[in-house]
């Protein structure tokens, strides 16, 4: 099969998403709809912006009472719309907005912070980040009726909707959709960008469809030009806080989640220039093309520089490119471009779909638990991590996430020029994402979990960034585990490590956010033949002949 050569044009966007930036807002830490306008309120400067949603033409509401609101971080409306909630240190409060009175007056407190509040009739919801709890209370009595468990450890915000609650967590970069009366975990999803602070309901009053929006606060590096120093540039930091409409699917039949999804351009480029002496004849370079998955789509595929055939190889493509010689003077530009699909992921099994014994199908066994990429697994470090890790465990989902922590406990991130093998590199107590991955691939397979390696690049999480070309700093590789009678689950390997000794989020737990890209599983990425022999890294690797060169380009936004 040869290579689509064809030209990509770009279709019109299926949908206009909607950005919602209040000019001066730094931290918006609670969102709540009413009607065509959105009230926001701003924890660090206390102002309570009202936004219409259709011009973006933006009020403060509290000219006169900011200094009241500084540190607010959660936001609700009464079902009349009439009063608002919002908590506040260890406070609840609510306020009238009729004739924009907003005068606070104190429902109640907790132990500690409270984050965030909804109403629902006479019901009151508080979430505590301290506490790890949503408190519920009377709203008639101010008398607490129960508590439920909060999912995540990160700061959350809430809002209802009918029968539900839903959960913003800005740790965990997750929204949660939760049972109203038990609390129980219908479904979650990943957000596109990292810290999420709170969520709320739109219904469009013409067409009555309803959009989940949710606001983002985070400090954003950038390069500030300086006449005043010595070095003109220098980093700094600077606030960023916007509301963006979250789209998702639950697939309730397949057990996952996708959220938010963008259309992108990746293209993967060899620049041959060897570093020395080299005659290689009758070559084949063959480079792998992204995947189809669950949550990653091809739309088109086309060479760049030079023309390759594609072949099948384990049900995957892969793109060969033939050389009659390769020597130290030979100068070429070829690779791929693909345009993707690509989506936020998130299964959601839980230990019981994971309890029956099933046997691993054909030949999993001897491809996915045996050390055959270098794992150490004879090592004595390796097999007593192995025992340690998963203590009396039996359950295999439980077994993968005391692995993982466990790995998180006793190592922490760190690059280095090349990857060490499992027992060394747990010794040291520093390793890269590579190295991460063979550790976790190590202690899952001596514990008779099928595993394997994935991954190779992220595209850099700037989607506001459209037709700019990005480059992503590290290639990047992941797991997958394999759940008998369901199929694999993803797993970072190592971004949720955030925290010395723990707690660790779950966002990257059996999921993906939208900006991982896969590329080869169970075969080479890149891989070198002469005259129909593969060349061994012994002879010359594919760093001394060329540089590569990997670029993404975010062409639009997708919806579920």
């Amino acid at each position: 099969m040869t290579s689509d050569i064809s030209p990509f044009t770009l279709p019109p966007s299926a949908f206009q998403s909607k950005t919602i930036r209040p000019i001066s807002a730094t931290a918006i830490t609670g969102i709540a709809f009413r009607g065509d306008h959105l009230l926001a309120i701003d924890s660090k400067n206390g102002y309570l912006y009202q936004i219409n949603v259709q011009t973006n033409h933006t009020t403060v509401l509290n000219p006169h009472r900011w200094q009241e609101f500084i540190g607010a971080t959660g936001l609700a409306l009464s079902d009349d719309d009439n009063t608002l909630w919002f908590t506040s240190r260890e406070g609840v409060y609510f306020c009238s907005l009729v004739n924009n009175d907003l005068t606070p007056k104190l429902f109640t407190r907790l132990p500690y912070s409270a984050n965030g509040v909804a109403v629902y009739q006479s019901t009151v919801y508080v979430t505590c980040q301290k506490t790890g709890h949503i408190f519920i209370f009377n709203r008639d009595t101010t008398k607490e009726i129960t508590r439920l468990y909060a999912p995540g450890i990160g700061i959350e915000n809430l809002t209802v909707k009918g029968e539900q609650l839903w959960l913003s967590d800005t740790l965990e970069q997750t929204v949660y959709c939760l049972e109203r009366a038990t609390g129980d975990v219908i479904f979650t999803l990943i957000t596109p960008f990292e810290s999420p602070t709170a969520l709320s309901f739109y219904s469009d009053q013409e067409t009555g469809e309803e959009t989940l929006y949710v606001s983002y606060s985070f400090q954003e590096p950038y390069i500030r030009d300086n006449p005043n120093s010595e070095q003109t540039y220098e980093l700094s930091y600077r606030p960023r806080t916007f509301v963006h409409p979250l789209y998702y699917r639950y697939d309730a039949e397949g057990r996952y989640t996708l959220s938010n999804g963008y259309l992108i351009e990746l293209s993967y480029v060899e620049e041959l220039e060897p570093l020395f002496a080299v005659d290689l004849k009758d070559v084949e370079w063959r480079i792998a093309l992204p995947l189809e998955t669950t949550r990653q789509k091809i739309r088109h595929v086309e060479a760049v520089g030079l023309p390759f055939v594609e072949e099948i190889q384990e049900g995957q493509r892969v793109a060969v490119f033939k050389f009659p010689q390769i020597t130290a003077k030979e100068r070429h530009v070829f690779g791929w471009k693909v345009i993707l699909e690509v989506w936020g992921i998130k299964y959601q099994l839980t230990p019981r779909d994971a309890e029956s014994v099933l046997t691993l199908p054909g030949d999993f066994s001897d491809r996915y638990l045996v050390d055959n990429d270098d794992l150490a697994m004879d090592t004595d470090i390796i097999q007593q991590a192995a025992v340690e890790a998963i203590g009396r465990e039996t359950n295999l989902l439980r077994k993968v996430y005391n692995i993982r922590n466990y790995v998180y406990d006793h190592l922490s991130y760190g690059i280095k020029p090349h990857i060490d093998t499992p027992d060394i590199a747990l010794r040291r107590g520093v390793g890269s994402c590579g190295e991460y991955v063979g550790i976790l691939l190590a202690l899952c397979r001596l514990n008779g979990i099928a595993c394997r390696t994935v991954g190779r690049y992220k595209c850099p999480p700037q989607p506001f960034l459209r037709g700019i070309p990005l480059e992503p700093d590290y290639n990047h590789v992941w797991m997958e585990f394999y759940v008998p009678g369901y199929g694999w689950i993803p797993m970072e390997s190592n971004p949720d490590d955030m925290f010395e000794g723990g707690p660790y989020p779950n966002r990257f737990f059996m999921g993906l956010a939208w900006y991982h890209t896969e590329i080869a599983k169970d075969i080479p990425f890149e891989r070198l033949y002469s005259e129909g022999d593969p060349v061994l890294k012994t002879q010359v690797s594919i760093g001394d002949l060329a540089i590569n060169h990997v670029q993404f380009t975010v062409l639009d936004e997708l919806q579920p």
